[in-house]
């Protein structure tokens, strides 16, 4: 079930492929890959009114919630002691390990040894935290969590994959804001190409949607907050009317492992990922650098990893926040990434149907490029009703577009001026 590599040292870069061979999925408009791919096809919204405090008094009153069971994943006596977010990941994940028929607890000790963590997450334990704090300052310690602190911190949610699972490999979080999980991915890409794993559970999980989060970014105003009446039309990326994003949850998470070890035990293959690239505009806490040059770079640096050429690109998965500022500077950073073929480049908002989900939102992208290779249907971005005369490119407005792709881009920008990304790409049999 578990084939270990007897190539690689642990400090050499193989040239193997590094490929997805599992993929899980818990989304505000689908729970489970296949809803989550069903959603994206029919380009289907996930965001509601909140239901997860009282957001009455606040100018945004809606986000994409996950209408889902934590009980299922951990029992209501643990939920005290955990954030939101731990069971959502625990589910993604469980998926992933099952699409990519792979059960780390029947394995042995070794194996476990070699099957790493790498998540990805923004906001972490806040919503933990925010709790936690609620009772402190309320009623004392009465109703606060024994681990209150352990459990606060970002990390743990890492931790409590390897513990659910057993693994025994490394166990990381990467918290670099709305590019966590792009990141993560990443690393897991550069860690299994060194030989440091054999496999890699890996992806974004985030739930922030707290009053205190929510009032934080209604203060920033760049949230939507004139259509809580229709909330599902508030998410408009490229749109000339957009008006800020909508804050979202969730978990997407993949098994990634070597090419060699796929092929030995006959998994289903989604893709490779083939290059990553990243770099920081180093210029402001929350505002981009309007040239667009470090972001363009991370692309360019991920497609020169990958060893493809703009032309070679299919399809481009946006960030796509529907943020005045951020949708403008990617357009422009595309266009000086691609050359010409920006022009005629089709790619989409995933963040038009399910908001944004904080540091989860690069894996939720990588989800839908991977349903686009199996599929062979591009994503719309939805909403896109008035084209913004200066994001003038090919979002696939509306309606998904069906075509078969051989490489692709995933592209992440985060507050801090932090800007990363992928490339994918189709594996022949």
């Amino acid at each position: 079930m578990f084939p270990l590599s007897s190539t690689l040292s642990g400090r050499e870069m193989t040239n193997q492929r590094i490929v997805i061979t599992g993929a899980g999925a818990l989304s505000p408009n689908g729970i489970g890959r296949e809803n989550y791919f069903s959603a994206l096809k029919e380009g289907r919204s996930g965001i509601r009114t909140i239901t997860q405090f009282d957001a009455t008094s606040l100018p945004s009153r809606i986000a994409g919630e996950v209408d889902f069971d934590p009980t299922l994943w951990v029992d209501a006596k643990n939920m005290k002691h955990v954030s939101r977010v731990v069971p959502m990941v625990i589910a993604a994940t469980d998926e992933a390990l099952r699409d990519a028929k792979l059960d780390p607890r029947a394995a042995d000790l070794e194996t476990r040894r070699n099957i790493g963590v790498m998540l990805g997450s923004g906001g972490g334990a806040i919503e933990f935290s925010e709790r936690m704090y609620e009772f402190w300052f309320a009623d004392h310690e009465k109703q606060a969590s024994i681990y209150s602190i352990p459990s606060g911190t970002i990390g743990t949610i890492a931790s409590e994959i390897s513990m659910a699972y057993d693994l025994h490999g490394f166990s990381h979080l990467i918290s670099t804001g709305c590019t966590s999980s792009t990141d993560a991915l990443g690393y897991a890409y550069r860690n299994l190409k060194l030989g440091v794993a054999d496999y890699i559970v890996c992806g974004g999980a985030d739930s922030t949607i707290t009053e205190g989060v929510m009032t934080g970014f209604c203060i920033m105003r760049i949230v939507s907050n004139t259509r809580n009446d229709a909330p599902e039309s508030a998410s408009r990326p490229f749109s000339k009317d957009r008006e800020g994003f909508v804050l979202s949850e969730g978990a997407w998470m993949f098994v990634m492992e070597r090419e060699e070890t796929a092929r030995a035990r006959g998994a289903f293959i989604y893709a490779e990922v083939a290059g990553y690239g990243s770099t920081c505009d180093a210029y402001h806490r929350v505002r981009l650098d309007e040239s667009g040059e470090e972001p363009a770079r991370a692309m360019s640096l991920a497609m020169k990893d990958a060893g493809v050429a703009p032309d070679d690109i299919g399809y481009l998965n946006y960030h796509g926040t529907s943020t005045e500022l951020n949708d403008r500077v990617e357009t422009r950073a595309v266009k000086l990434a691609f050359g010409e073929r920006a022009l005629t480049l089709p790619g989409s908002a995933t963040k038009s149907m399910i908001g944004h989900p904080q540091g989860a939102c690069g894996a939720a992208g990588v989800a839908a490029t991977l349903m686009a290779f199996r599929d062979g249907i591009l994503p719309p971005t939805i909403n896109l009703d008035t084209p913004d005369p200066e994001c003038d490119l090919d979002y696939i407005p509306d309606l998904g577009r069906r075509a078969r792709i051989d490489a692709a881009v995933c592209n992440t920008i985060a507050f801090g001026s932090k800007n990363s990304a992928l490339v994918l790409k189709r594996v022949g049999s």
